[in-house]
């Protein structure tokens, strides 16, 4: 079985930064792509960014030059930097994985969600 932890969301003026965290654990044998997602009230869930096992990316138009997502393969974690943040920033994220498990499942899994609130 494999489980993601997110972290870092909160409370955060308008202009300001955070940083998210989601690290995998339990039965991994190798993680393939990782990315952020978002979900805000009354609307449905979008994809923020992407990255492979290499390091390519891809973010959503919205998020480009002001988020930057990056991966350590070695703690099987993936982060957000998130910069200049604007309140229609404010969404619960969700970290995703699609990975093979030690008994060669493929398994594509969700974090619980953290989330991010901007004030105007």
């Amino acid at each position: 079985q494999v489980q993601l932890v997110e972290s870092g969301g909160g409370l955060v003026q308008a202009g300001g930064s955070l940083r998210l965290s989601c690290a995998a654990s339990g039965s991994i044998f190798r993680i393939n792509d990782m990315g952020w997602y978002r979900q805000a009230p009354g609307h449905q869930r979008e994809l923020v960014a992407t990255i492979t096992s290499g390091g390519s990316t891809n973010y959503a138009d919205s998020v480009k030059g002001r988020f930057t997502i990056s991966r350590d393969n070695a703690k099987n974690t993936v982060y957000l930097q998130m910069n200049s943040l604007k309140p229609e920033d404010t969404a619960v994220y969700y970290c995703n994985a699609a990975a093979y498990t030690v008994s060669w499942a493929y398994v594509d899994i969700w974090g619980q969600g953290t989330l991010v609130t901007v004030s105007s």
